[in-house]
């Protein structure tokens, strides 16, 4: 990726590898929070020169190093710098809502030299829509600059009649400070001296005088013991697997990175670097994906998606009672009603999503707690699944834009032309997708477990009846008997939309289908028309639809993949489970610090390497979280605290021959478990169990506890 970034709760920077905030680069560089670019220009020069790049690293995610040094500088009659006589070294991290940026200079040339170091800085306070160019509308303006000793405050007005300012200091004076944003400083160092100046930047919103900062040394020891603690408090993965072992170390570090609290616990946010913010179904899908690591992070993310689901009828922001939101905004163009994140909730999947998350959640923690505690908000959920995602009474959730600026089409394949017929016609709204009719399933499958043991038996019954009833609606309106797949939709008119996708392959994961469809959709999608080789395509090789280089089209989406795998696992399909998570552990090797990015195009393995989407999020949640899910698929692990016991029948990779899983929170308590092989045959060792639920397993196991 041509960008770095680094992040930290809800305040992140994202430059290009020389660490500068350049203008018009196709990522909007900047420093941003609450959807505001708060730094919209940062580049250092050497006596008025730009440094030569040597190194950029990002490896760390929460701190970016970048290694610079001088061109060479003369004039006619003198030597001004030898080429490399001064390393500069960059190093930033973001903490408690500062961003600290320390600038090293070290002299190798072999005598003393003297030289001038310009920081030059500048502040545009552009909304996040308007950046991306996706919006342009009434805003407020810049009202002057305040030079101090040592610190220089850039100061807006919002239309929305808010004051904004960026706090900018460093440690050591500087012998010119302009009102343009230009900071210089003199060094005179001898051989191998070194010296530094700190900068330390600091978004303000409202009048309110921002809070002290911390000295550099304390702030950065505090983030890098919020990071050691996070480590403690996750399962922990150790395998002879190398590449595996890098992907799940690189997903626990960026869904750490990703993680931001609005006041109801932490999550992950969707991605970077346009989408850190609350995001329903990205949120909710990595928090799902994360329950086997850190449980504690899914009860965040239903805190902070039930605090803003929906109360009105409000066709602006596609709004309806019980509904979970989309995506929601807190900049300008948001707060003067210009866009409809305030928040969004043009989304038809995040509400039986949300019950999902919820049901598994207590599955793996036996914490009814939380039920008792969002029973209201479980209610309106699914209430809204059958008064408004169920537009016509037909059984099946659908979705239509009423917003004028809004999403038109409302699943997670959200691009304009994702849902098109076999004929290459655009599917019209309403449109029921197969993907939703699962999620609504197994929702109100799990909901009807959770009401019973909490002693809502009639409730719970009256669930159970209906999800048989779209069961059996499913199979009758989504099933191709000329394919042998499902629809990944109806139409308008109740056609169905035969293009072959993934889509139906989450189903798998809702135990809706019979073992006869079960063989079929796994047979589908690991067919040379589904499977490249590298994953799952979104849309099938040879479809009108089909582009490898699209968005949605025939596209990998690693996630996409991941919700697949579940299911996969989930119906006793390892071995197709384990040839897709063996194709994205050999892509991943293709990309930046092994990881996995949001996409990468769908060309097949026999093409060559993978080629990557220009514009994927990278670090990106539910990306991140997937390789997570190749623990959990591999194990074959579903705990299930109603029942006080846990699944677990491991299959592991071909190119495997051990795997330990230590401190896994299941219930009350910590399981570890060891699966080796021997003698060509799996042994499943539980080194440790104090959940109290008993292990259940067809594989030979050895009890070490």
């Amino acid at each position: 990726m041509d960008y770095r970034v680094i992040k930290e709760n809800d305040l992140f920077l994202l430059t290009d590898q020389m660490g500068n905030i350049t203008k018009n680069h196709q990522y909007g560089l900047g420093l941003y929070t609450k959807d505001t670019r708060f730094l919209s220009g940062l580049n250092i020069k050497i006596n008025g020169e730009d440094p030569i790049l040597l190194a950029s690293d990002a490896d760390e995610n929460y701190m970016a190093t970048i290694r610079l040094t001088n061109p060479h500088i003369e004039n006619e009659e003198n030597l001004i710098l030898w080429r490399e006589s001064i390393e500069i070294l960059r190093e930033r991290f973001i903490y408690d809502g500062v961003l600290y940026e320390t600038i090293k200079l070290k002299n190798y040339f072999p005598k003393r030299v003297d030289f001038t170091i310009t920081v030059h800085m500048d502040v545009d306070f552009n909304d996040m829509f308007i950046v991306r160019g996706f919006q342009t509308g009434h805003v407020g303006k810049r009202s002057g600059q305040t030079i101090g000793e040592q610190s220089l405050v850039f100061k807006y007005m919002g239309a929305d009649d808010i004051y904004r300012a960026t706090n900018i200091a460093w440690d050591r004076p500087a012998t010119l400070v302009t009102e343009e944003g230009q900071v210089e400083f003199h060094f005179s160092l001898d051989h191998e001296e070194v010296e530094e100046v700190v900068f330390t930047i600091q978004p303000q919103i409202g009048q309110e005088e921002p809070k002290a900062k911390l000295p550099v040394e304390i702030a950065l020891s505090q983030l890098k013991d919020s990071y050691t603690k996070w480590e403690e408090q996750s399962t922990k993965v150790q395998t002879d697997h190398e590449s595996l072992q890098r992907l799940i170390n690189r997903g626990m570090n960026d869904l750490r990175v990703l993680l931001t609290n609005v006041g109801y616990g932490e999550f992950p946010v969707a991605g970077l670097p346009w989408f850190g913010v609350p995001f329903g179904r990205d949120s909710l899908i990595a928090a799902l994906q994360m329950l086997p690591f850190n449980s504690s992070i899914a009860k965040g993310t239903l805190l902070t998606m039930a605090a803003y689901q929906g109360e009105t009828l409000n066709s602006w922001r596609d709004e309806q009672p019980g509904k979970i939101m989309h995506e929601i905004r807190y900049g300008e163009l948001a707060n003067t009603n210009q866009i409809p994140f305030t928040p969004y909730y043009g989304t038809i999947d995040a509400t039986p999503l949300f019950l999902i998350l919820l049901t598994e959640y207590v599955k793996w923690t036996g914490d009814l707690k939380l039920v008792y505690r969002l029973e209201n908000n479980i209610e309106k959920a699914l209430m809204w699944i059958d008064e408004y995602g169920d537009r016509d009474g037909d059984l099946f959730l659908e979705y239509h834009q009423e917003s004028s600026k809004g999403i038109a089409n409302q699943g997670w394949k959200d691009s304009a032309d994702s849902v098109v017929h076999r004929d290459g016609e655009y599917a019209k709204t309403p449109i029921a997708l197969a993907e939703v009719q699962g999620y609504a399933y197994q929702a109100k499958v799990e909901v009807a477990n959770l009401y019973e043991q909490i002693g809502k038996k009639e409730k719970a019954e009256k669930l159970r009846k209906e999800a048989v009833r779209l069961k059996e609606k499913f199979e009758q309106e989504f099933w191709m008997d000329d394919v042998l797949f499902y629809a990944i939709a109806l139409d308008e008119h109740k056609k169905k939309v035969g293009t072959i996708t993934s889509n139906p392959g989450h189903i798998l994961f809702a135990d809706m289908l019979n073992p006869e469809k079960v063989e079929h959709v796994a047979n589908m999608l690991l067919s040379d028309k589904m499977f490249s080789g590298y994953g799952i395509r979104t849309m099938g090789k040879g479809e009108a639809g089909y582009n490898p280089m699209s968005y949605h089209d025939g596209s990998i989406w690693p996630h996409d993949n991941s919700m697949i795998l579940l299911g996969l696992s989930k119906v006793g399909k390892q071995r197709e489970a384990n040839k897709v998570i063996e194709g994205l552990i050999d892509a991943s090797a293709h990309f930046e610090y092994d990881r996995l990015p949001e996409l990468f195009c769908g060309y097949s393995k026999t093409d060559g390497k993978p080629v990557k989407y220009p514009v994927a999020c990278s670090p990106q949640a539910w990306a991140a979280g997937t390789p997570l899910t190749f623990i959990q698929t591999m194990l074959q692990l579903f705990p299930n605290s109603m029942k006080k016991q846990i699944v677990i029948n491991p299959a592991l990779l071909d190119s495997m021959n051990n795997l330990t899983v230590e401190h896994i929170q299941i219930g009350q308590g910590m399981l570890s478990v060891q699966v080796v092989k021997e003698k060509g045959e799996q042994v499943l060792k539980v080194l440790e169990n104090s959940t109290g639920y008993k292990v259940v397993t067809s594989c030979r196991t050895v009890n070490c506890s």
